[in-house]
């Protein structure tokens, strides 16, 4: 059977997932969310609210 604590202790995250995550991290990316904010406020505007 597996020793979990015993695997943990072991664990060594990848250098690749640190840089890649720096990387995602790092970026400004639209998104969905970001797409419909934008959206929304263009469409507030054009019927008269704020």
């Amino acid at each position: 059977m597996l020793n979990f604590e015993e695997e943990l202790a072991k664990f060594k995250p990848s250098r690749d997932i640190d840089q890649v995550e720096d990387t995602i991290v790092n970026r400004d990316i639209t998104d969905v969310t970001d797409i419909m904010v934008e959206f929304l406020k263009e469409q507030y505007e054009q019927d008269g609210r704020e």
